[in-house]
C-alpha cells in the first residue's frame, strides 16, 4: 500500500496497542519483542485498516477492525471477511494470506483480523507524485481490471468451499429490497426520497443471470499492482463478497468508474485514475466482460441505475455517521451533495431507457 495513504492513528479510531500486540505474540508465529509502530490508512470509508510495522522483524501486518457507530445490517462482520479470505486464496490467489482472527472483546472491545502486507501499488484518485501513465499502459490496466473480475466470476464456489457463502437464488430481489430498505433507514433530511428509482428497479428487475463469488466492491483503488508491470497483484477488502448475480457486481464497479467525458460532479467523485487517456470507457468494459464471459448485456440499463443507487446508498449510511456526529472525519461532511447527485443520474438513465 502507498505511504501517502498513511497518517496518524485518529483518535477516534485508537486502539490498545500493547493488549493487540499480547495477543498476536500468541497467534502468529514469530511475532516477538517490543510492540509495532501503528499507522492508519485513510483511503477506506467503512472498515478501519491499520499498518503494523515490526521493523526489528522485518514484518508488516495489516489489521482491519470495525469503526464505531452505527453499522448496517451485517457489515463489518470481520470473521465473514477473514473466512472468506482464508478459503477462497487457494482457488484466487490474489486473496491476501490472513494470519489470525480476534474476536475476544477484552483485546480491542471489537473483533478484528490481521493479515499478511501485500506489498505494490495502489492507484487513487491521483496518480502519486512523478508517476505517468502512458496510454498503452491506461488501456492495459482498464484491460486487467475487468479481466480479473471476470476470473473471479469463474471460480466454482463448491471447489472453493464457499456454497453457503450466500443464499444463492433470488440475489437481485433480495438486493433491490434490502438496498432500498437501507435507504430508507439512513436517509437524512438533506436527501432525496429516491421513491422513482426504487420503484423503477423493482418494476424492471430481471432474473438471476448467474450466480457466483461477486466482491461487491470491484474499483481499482482496491487492487494491489506491480509497481512497474502494473499487473494485478492483489485484491483487498473483501467485507462485501457473498454469492450473486455477476452482472450485479459489474453494475455496482461501474458506478465508480467516472470516465473522461463525464460531468464535474462524478469527476469531484472519483476515486480512482479512471479517466485517464487509454482507459476503457465503462461500455468498452461492459462489453469487453460479456465477450470473455459469455453473459449478455441487453438489460445492462438495470444493472447501471442499480450500481448507482447501491453507491448512493453507501455514500448515504457513511454520511448518516458523520450527520448524527458518530465520526468527524472531515472527508464525509459533503457526502450528502454526493447522494443528491447519484439520485439525478439514476432518474436521467431510466428517462433515457423509457424514452421519455
Amino acid at each position: 500500500m502507498n505511504d501517502t495513504d498513511q497518517s496518524a492513528v485518529r483518535t477516534e479510531d485508537a486502539f490498545d496497542v500493547e493488549a493487540t500486540h499480547a495477543w498476536l505474540t500468541r497467534q502468529v508465529e514469530g511475532i516477538s519483542g517490543p510492540a509495532p509502530d501503528v499507522v492508519q490508512f485513510t483511503g477506506g470509508a467503512s472498515n478501519l485498516t491499520y499498518l503494523l510495522s515490526y521493523p526489528h522483524l522485518d514484518t508488516e501486518l495489516i489489521l482491519r477492525r470495525p469503526p464505531a457507530g452505527k453499522k448496517a445490517g451485517s457489515a463489518h462482520d470481520m470473521a465473514r471477511e477473514y473466512r472468506v479470505q482464508k478459503a477462497l486464496k487457494p482457488a484466487f490467489p490474489l486473496v491476501p494470506t490472513v494470519r489470525a482472527l480476534c474476536q475476544d472483546p477484552s483485546v480491542i472491545g471489537a473483533d478484528f483480523y490481521v493479515m499478511d502486507k501485500v506489498p505494490g501499488l495502489i492507484l487513487r484518485g491521483r496518480l502519486p507524485d512523478g508517476m505517468h501513465l502512458p496510454q498503452e499502459k491506461a488501456r492495459s490496466l482498464s484491460e486487467a481490471f475487468i479481466d480479473t473480475l471476470a476470473d473471479l466470476h469463474q471460480v466454482n464456489p463448491v471447489e472453493a468451499g464457499l456454497a453457503g457463502l450466500g443464499k444463492g437464488q433470488g440475489y437481485v430481489r433480495r438486493q433491490v429490497e434490502g438496498w432500498t430498505r437501507r435507504y430508507a433507514q439512513a436517509r437524512t433530511w438533506n436527501t432525496p426520497s429516491f421513491r422513482r428509482v426504487t420503484a423503477w428497479l423493482a418494476d424492471h428487475q430481471p432474473g438471476d443471470t448467474a450466480i457466483c463469488i461477486v466482491h461487491n466492491d470491484w474499483r481499482l483503488d482496491n487492487l494491489v499492482l506491480d509497481e512497474n508491470s502494473l499487473q494485478v497483484t492483489g485484491v483487498l477488502d473483501w467485507e462485501l463478497a457473498t454469492l450473486g448475480d455477476p452482472l450485479m457486481d459489474l453494475g455496482s464497479a461501474m458506478a465508480y468508474w467516472v470516465q473522461a467525458d463525464d460531468g464535474r460532479m462524478a469527476r469531484a467523485m472519483r476515486r480512482q485514475p479512471s479517466h485517464l487517456p487509454g482507459m476503457l470507457t465503462r461500455a468498452e468494459i461492459v462489453e469487453r466482460y460479456c465477450a470473455r464471459t459469455g453473459l449478455s448485456a441487453e438489460n445492462w440499463p438495470f444493472y447501471e441505475v442499480f450500481g448507482l443507487f447501491r453507491l448512493a446508498v453507501i455514500a448515504q449510511q457513511i454520511y448518516y455517521r458523520y450527520h448524527h456526529r458518530q465520526t468527524r472525519n472531515p472527508a464525509f461532511r459533503n457526502l450528502w451533495m454526493a447522494v443528491n447527485y447519484l439520485d439525478r443520474r439514476c432518474r436521467a438513465t431510466i428517462r433515457r431507457t423509457s424514452g421519455s
